[in-house]
């Protein structure tokens, strides 16, 4: 489970997040929504940890995170696979390179190097393996700045799969991608995170798309929660309140 209580990062006299308390389970899968600025980012990368609070409190599995030792955040870390907006991807290499380096956390640096450069039989039927599971097999062999957009977030999931995460954290992953594409995306990325029994957050801006693909909704405005329900009952005022900047309620 990942717990907030009252936590606050500041960036200068900047809240990003304001006393912000939310619990999600194991296994869940969640949509974030609210306006640029609203703390989402800023909320995926504390529980990545790459952001820690300046108050309040964060634990994930009941170990809190602050108190943790270096070799127990690494490995905790190790266990949270994260999707940033542009994705990461190294784009002058190739696509089972790309996905190999899921692994690298768990490695040392001549493993690392040996399997970009030498990968065996075993770890590239592997990599294939869940490159079909994404949609994109026949990539497997191509450079990855040869691709589209909606191929290179696929690439991105399929190395956060490789990672063996239990935890996925997706930063806006359909932001750059046209409706269909999005949509499959979506579908992929949420299929598989069922599938393989993740933790499922991700922070999106449309509703259609969060209704549709996530059991649950929260929303954030100026580092604070104000709302965390089912999707059947976040109306369109609660979606106009949320993204209206001039509403104070």
């Amino acid at each position: 489970m990942i717990r907030f209580e009252n936590a606050t990062i500041k960036f200068g006299s900047l809240a990003a997040l304001d006393q912000c308390t939310l619990e999600i389970q194991s296994r869940e899968h969640v949509a974030i929504l609210g306006p640029s600025g609203a703390g989402k980012s800023t909320l995926l990368k504390a529980i990545n940890a790459e952001y820690f609070l300046d108050s309040g409190h964060f634990s994930i599995h009941d170990l809190e995170i602050a108190k943790l030792d270096n070799k127990t955040l690494i490995a905790l870390r190790k266990s949270i696979a994260y999707i940033p907006q542009h994705l990461a991807l190294i784009p002058n290499i190739k696509v089972f390179q790309n996905v190999s380096l899921g692994s690298v956390g768990s490695e040392s640096f001549w493993q690392t190097l040996k399997n970009q450069v030498f990968p065996d039989s075993k770890r590239l039927q592997s990599i294939l393996n869940i490159l079909e599971d994404v949609g994109i097999p026949e990539k497997l062999f191509h450079r990855t700045d040869g691709l589209s957009g909606g191929q290179q977030q696929r690439v991105a999931i399929a190395r956060a799969i490789f990672q063996h995460a239990a935890t996925l954290l997706a930063d806006e992953p359909v932001s750059a991608v046209d409706p269909t594409r999005a949509h499959d995306l979506l579908d992929c990325l949420t299929t598989i995170a069922h599938e393989r029994q993740m933790t499922l957050i991700c922070t999106l801006h449309n509703l259609e798309y969060a209704k549709k693909f996530f059991p649950r909704l929260i929303g954030m405005r100026a580092g604070k929660v104000v709302y965390d329900g089912s999707p059947n009952d976040f109306t369109e005022e609660e979606f106009h309140k949320l993204y209206n900047l001039d509403y104070h309620g």
